[in-house]
Formats: C-alpha cells, sequence, structure tokens
C-alpha cells in the first residue's frame, strides 16, 4: 500500500514538474519576444531622436532666414520712405517755384501733379507693406505666429 502511494506521488510529482517547466519555457519566451519588443522601441526612438534634431537645426535655419528677411524688408521700406520723401520734397519746391513751372512743359507739370497727388500721397500714409506680402489676419502663417523664442533652441 505504501508503495503504491508513492508511486502514485512519484507520478504527479513528475506531472507537476514537466508543468513548471512548460511555464518556464513560456516565460523565457515571453522575456525573449519583450526583450526583442525593446530593442525595436530603442531603435525606433534613436532614428525619431535623429529626425527630431534635424527638425530641430531645420527650425533654427528657418528662424534665422525669417529674421534676416524681415531686417532686411524692414530696411527696404526705410528706404523707400527716405526716397519717396525726398521725391515729394522735389516736387513740392518744383510746383511752388515760378521757374520750376516755367522750365517744365505743360505735360511734365501735369506729370507732376498726378504724381504728387497719386504716388506721394499713398506713399506717405503711415502704414505701407509691399503687396508681394499678405499679412492680413486671413493669411495661415503670420508672422506673428511665429515663436522667436531662442530658449527652446538650448534645449
Amino acid at each position: 500500500e505504501q508503495g503504491l502511494q508513492l508511486l502514485e506521488l512519484g507520478g504527479s510529482v513528475e506531472e507537476e514538474y514537466i508543468r513548471i517547466a512548460r511555464c518556464f519555457e513560456a516565460t523565457r519566451q515571453r522575456c525573449c519576444r519583450l526583450e526583442q519588443d525593446g530593442r525595436r522601441a530603442r531603435e525606433q526612438l534613436a532614428r525619431v531622436e535623429a529626425e527630431r534634431a534635424a527638425l530641430e537645426v531645420k527650425l533654427k535655419h528657418a528662424r534665422n532666414q525669417v529674421e534676416v528677411e524681415m531686417k532686411k524688408r524692414h530696411r527696404a521700406e526705410a528706404e523707400l520712405e527716405k526716397q519717396e520723401r525726398k521725391l515729394q520734397l522735389v516736387l513740392e519746391l518744383l510746383m511752388r517755384e515760378p521757374w520750376g513751372t516755367e522750365a517744365l512743359s505743360r505735360e511734365q507739370c501735369s506729370v507732376l501733379s498726378a504724381l504728387t497727388g497719386w504716388r506721394l500721397g499713398a506713399a506717405l500714409a503711415p502704414i505701407r507693406r509691399s503687396s508681394a506680402v499678405d499679412e492680413s489676419c486671413q493669411s495661415l502663417l503670420s508672422h506673428s505666429d511665429i515663436s522667436y523664442d531662442r530658449t527652446e533652441d538650448d534645449v
């Protein structure tokens, strides 16, 4: 009787060992899959970080280019206003002086009058913007939307 109990117990112990071994194998396979998933995730993270760094460099260059172009535009607008003001003064002088209108033909006087009233009057308006650049509120990428905060560049 005792021998039979040992045989029965021995058989169940052996089955338990097999079941435990199968659990260990399933756990080992799951660990291998997780390790591979982790490796792929690290590789993808490295690719994405490299792409992000490249995009940050492009953003920095674009910000600098926008800043340079805005400075050029402001200088050009200031120069244009300065030249238009000089022209306005010359035209006013020509129109006021009696010798100026005598030296000019009737056609030249009418052209100067038209220029004085039309071109220069509009040129001396307080806000003058180039027609090539749409800076209306409807613009999708207004320069007011662009952040020039340099603190992000140091991150």
